[in-house]
């Protein structure tokens, strides 16, 4: 058999996608499905991850599997349907976040910024700790681990310092992961997205607070754009990777915040 007709044979690569049922999960979900991916779709709520499911369509191979990623168990628990499911894990797109409230930091409650951190750095490395066992077990050895890091991780905005901390953490976990996994055939790289337009960037397009102190209408761009970046990080060779991606919308203003 040729190397065309192995490819052309072989059983489609296996991705699991966190924050899934909205946003930039959904889209990255869809485009890996449509692209001939197995995806599983971990999130929360249930009824949104069955809304993707649905979008995805009855021919592909996506499943849902309700997972709050800042609880241990149920984070072993997806992974483990997944290997049930699939045989083995190829990608983690580690995506489920949140920003938590727009405040002064004087202002800004434990509680909130607990909750902050939890989901994105602490639900973030969970994921990526019982991707990486799994990935290191399987056989053949190795996959991959994008990490949706924000342009936060490069500059914040006001009043954003739980969200900001984390995605500077990401930053961290995601250069961590790339050296810890070379022995395993496991690469690890992370996205940087500025102002897709979702749900979450709504504010973007009504006025959003800038450093100097007024607000401002900030362009956003498809979210498409962000899972076709994606996609392209996911498709590479293992041998290969995309260590650091910003894809934003071209005027937003990151380059010169403040």
């Amino acid at each position: 058999m040729s190397s065309l007709e192995e490819s052309n044979t072989a059983a489609p690569k296996v991705a699991v996608v966190t924050g899934a049922g909205s946003g930039i999960g959904r889209a990255v979900a869809l485009t890996l499905a449509d692209a001939g991916w197995s995806v599983v779709l971990a999130g929360r709520r249930k009824a949104p991850l069955a809304g993707t499911a649905e979008l995805a369509g009855n021919g592909s191979a996506v499943s849902a599997v309700p997972t709050d990623v800042t609880d241990p168990a149920e984070v072993a628990a997806l992974f483990e349907t997944a290997r049930e499911r699939h045989g083995r894990v190829d990608l983690l797109f580690n995506n489920a976040g949140m920003f938590g409230p727009a405040v002064p930091l004087d202002e800004l409650a434990y509680d909130d910024w607990r909750g902050v951190v939890d989901v994105n750095l602490t639900g973030s490395f969970l994921c990526a700790q019982a991707a990486f066992r799994l990935m290191k077990a399987q056989d053949p050895q190795g996959g991959r681990i994008i990490n949706n890091g924000s342009v936060s991780a490069h500059a914040p905005r006001p009043h954003s310092a739980a969200y900001t901390a984390t995605k500077h953490a990401m930053t961290g976990l995601t250069k961590s992961l790339s050296l810890d996994g070379r022995p395993y055939r496991i690469a690890c790289g992370q996205i940087d997205i500025g102002n897709a337009a979702t749900d979450m960037t709504q504010k973007m397009q009504t006025g959003i607070l800038q450093a100097h102190g007024g607000t401002a209408v900030e362009p956003v761009m498809d979210v498409a754009d962000v899972a076709r970046t994606v996609l392209h990080m996911a498709a590479l060779p293992l041998e290969a990777n995309v260590q650091f991606a910003t894809v934003m919308a071209t005027n937003m203003p990151l380059v010169g915040r403040g």
